[in-house]
């Protein structure tokens, strides 16, 4: 079962720094290179200069990661950060709006230290997604350097007896350690929970024990995970007599899957398909899709908004927008054939659309890799390629939370841009150093 422990984190001095929010950042994998900029103008104590190093002109290969290091280092040893006296637990908490929603939604979790396990049949850490070799490579080069998780990994876990529950309600009556909103208007408050403020509330060993209790499938940090095992095996190799070494551990928010979790759905655009394939895509809808048309790319849109209001998809939902016709579209699931329902990841709405892609238009898994489809979680941007560049795009309903696990229990993986999980864990609250 998986090991969850306190941990002595790193933390940013607010006396040291003053306002936090200039020095929190996005996850380095949504961040460009004008946002990392941008954040580094705001503070040159940013959390992105250790998250996201930039080659720069003239330097040798790799020296990006020794200047992450030496920035750390710098920053530990002018108080800038600082490594808090005792083992904690930190509750955090973001409150945030979804996209296109007016309604304030908010969501609690715990940051903590989580025992690597290998991937694989028994194992209690369970993956959904496949990784890429560059981006596991450059997370590794960071980690060897730094020696210091600088991001979180995001794992669900259930907790039938209500301990997690209790423990988040009575830390956060209190007040604040960290309170403060993101550029995108999120609100992050962290809570720093001891034992020797436990006051009647369950220990922090109870909580731990509640969250390793079952199977944790993880939500985001793929990349950063499996580097964390590479790392780990590498550290073993040169430091075998160490018990319970620091570095077997990653640092892990861990949501509770009983509350609401947002993920937003990935549309999918097709890009330069010729007038010819368009027509016989529209033609060929009726194989695998009920099908009712829409006026216009405007209105199928705005349609599929509309009846996908309540975001629990799941439904073999989909629209078209195309300049040659639009439509609202519901799966014949018995139209598509095995392979799809055969597991949980076949009977996916992005596993059922990726079976209609290729077989209405030739759009097949060697296609995609080529960057025949492009990838928005924004619907005007799809409108803007259809009305625009004459392309065609397919709107969908987000995957649900049940099906993430249910796809991770049974060992698969789930296709491309298949969640997207809202919002990111801010970074730059906590840092896990591998030492304890």
């Amino acid at each position: 079962m998986p090991v969850v422990r306190p941990f002595r984190a790193l933390r940013y001095d607010a006396e040291a720094v003053g306002d936090l929010a200039r020095v929190i950042s996005p996850p380095y994998d949504v961040v460009s290179a004008t946002e990392r900029s941008a954040l580094l103008a705001r503070d040159p104590r940013n959390v992105i200069r250790i998250e996201l190093p930039v080659d720069e002109p003239g330097e040798e290969p790799d020296a990006k990661y020794r200047q992450a290091a030496r920035a750390l280092a710098a920053w530990r040893s002018d108080g800038t950060l600082r490594k808090d006296p005792r083992a904690a637990l930190y509750v955090y908490e973001q409150t945030y709006r979804a996209p296109g929603s007016d309604v304030e939604r908010m969501q609690r979790g715990v940051f903590a230290r989580l025992r690597l396990e290998p991937f694989g049949p028994g194992s209690g850490i369970r993956p959904h997604e496949r990784t890429l070799s560059a981006a596991r490579e450059d997370r590794y080069r960071l980690l060897r350097a730094t020696g210091t998780n600088v991001s979180p990994v995001v794992g669900l876990f259930g907790d039938e007896q209500g301990t997690v529950g209790a423990f988040l309600d009575a830390v956060t009556a209190a007040s604040a350690a960290i309170d403060v909103t993101d550029d995108e208007g999120v609100r992050h408050r962290l809570w720093v929970a001891t034992d020797a403020d436990a006051d009647g509330r369950p220990s922090l060993a109870a909580v731990c024990d509640a969250i390793g209790a079952g199977p944790i499938t993880i939500a985001d940090g793929h990349h950063r995970y499996e580097t964390a095992l590479r790392y780990r095996d590498e550290r073993r190799m040169t430091r075998s007599c160490e018990e319970d070494p620091a570095f077997d551990y990653i640092l892990a928010l861990l949501l509770d899957v009983a509350q609401p979790l947002t993920v937003l759905p990935t549309h999918r655009i097709l890009r330069g398909l010729h007038a010819d394939a368009r027509a016989a895509l529209h033609d060929r809808l009726g194989e695998l899709f009920d099908v009712r048309a829409a006026a216009s790319p405007h209105e199928a849109a705005a349609r599929f908004a509309e009846e996908s209001g309540d975001g629990s998809g799941g439904r073999g939902r989909f629209a078209i927008l195309a300049p040659n016709g639009s439509a609202l579209l519901t799966a014949r699931r018995d139209a598509f054939g095995s392979p799809a329902g055969a597991t949980a990841a076949d009977a996916l709405d992005v596993a059922l659309l990726g079976i209609a892609l290729e077989r209405l238009v030739g759009i097949d898994p060697s296609a995609v890799a080529s960057g025949r489809i492009e990838y928005t979680k924004s619907i005007e941007e799809a409108l803007r390629a259809v009305v625009d560049a004459g392309d065609v795009a397919f709107l969908l309903e987000p995957t649900p939370v049940a099906s993430v696990i249910e796809v991770a229990a049974e060992g698969g993986v789930m296709p491309q841009k298949s969640t997207y999980f809202h919002p990111k864990a801010i970074t730059g609250l906590v840092l896990n150093p591998h030492e304890w």
